[in-house]
């Protein structure tokens, strides 16, 4: 444990906090990744960083999946210099209401649900949340609910898939 001094404060990290900024420095790594990848829709995108998010959640417990999603939006943001414009709205919400749902989905029985439930539900969470911020802030119109179905179609598709990757990482000792 190392120590740093700021202007009189002495922080001491713990042994969390570094294992929380790796974490949320993977997930920065594979939001990085995910921009470089061209998407034929704008706002449609794998959400590869959901994968460290579930990861964590299952290992770690929902208040440092928390902590490496949020960090992984606020960051992100400050890279892309998107800090407070719309997109980064459009991220918090959906990460806040994947998280959320994520809470409530972790209490649900493990014999039954997972990783690719989790992920699945999370991602739809994810582009309520989303939706919810265009709609009651940016298109106020009933016109975008004809996106819905194309915005489902990729949280189903790309939630199963990110919730078998995660699957695949947890059963690895």
């Amino acid at each position: 444990m190392t120590a740093s001094t700021t202007s009189g404060i002495t922080l001491h990290p713990s042994a969390e906090d570094h294992h929380v900024a790796r974490m949320a420095a993977v997930a920065l790594g594979l939001t990085v990744l995910e921009n470089a990848i061209p998407s034929p829709l704008p706002g449609v995108k794998p959400g590869l960083a959901n994968i460290v998010t579930l990861i964590v959640l299952a290992r770690y417990g929902w208040r440092v999946a928390a902590w490496v999603s949020l960090l992984r939006v606020v960051a992100g943001s400050l890279l892309f210099g998107s800090f407070l414009t719309p997109g980064f709205f459009l991220s918090l919400a959906g990460a806040i209401c994947s998280l959320l749902v994520l809470a409530a989905a972790q209490r649900l029985p493990a014999r039954w649900f997972g990783s690719v439930s989790h992920s699945i539900y999370a991602a739809f969470a994810h582009i309520a949340g989303q939706m919810s911020v265009v709609y009651l802030w940016l298109i106020p119109h009933s016109g975008i609910l004809y996106l819905v179905p194309i915005f489902a179609t990729a949280a189903l598709v790309f939630g199963t898939v990110n919730g078998l990757i995660a699957a695949r990482f947890l059963a690895q000792p």
